[in-house]
């Protein structure tokens, strides 16, 4: 592995080379282990059933401890998959589709 610059690295493969960005990289290390769990994975699919909820509303449906629910919000939250919305002493949760799907794109390259 040939070091280009601070946040860049060159693979070699088949003669042909690759450029990775570390911080592209991280992100979507981010990305992946978001939602590579059980529990965010319902919270996704419960979110693109009722459009927004509030944690109150998440953890009574999934059956878990308020700060169980919170805990996998703030993970999804800072990979960009939900969006918080303030609504005055209430904060919604809705899926930011845009992010979903260039995740489902990124995979389905990957898998190509």
């Amino acid at each position: 592995m040939a070091k280009l610059t601070k946040e860049q690295y060159t693979l070699a493969e088949d003669g042909q080379d690759l450029t990775i960005d570390y911080a592209d990289l991280r992100s979507a290390v981010l990305v992946l282990r978001a939602v590579n769990h059980d529990l965010r994975k319902d919270i996704i699919i419960l979110l693109q059933r009722q459009e927004n909820m509030t944690v109150t509303e998440i953890y009574v449906r999934l059956r878990v401890e308020q700060s169980v629910a919170s805990q996998h919000l703030s993970v999804l939250r800072k990979a960009g998959i939900v969006i918080p919305t303030r609504e005055g002493k209430f904060i919604r949760y809705s899926l930011n589709q845009e992010r979903l799907e260039l995740i489902a794109g990124l995979v389905n390259s990957l898998a190509n």
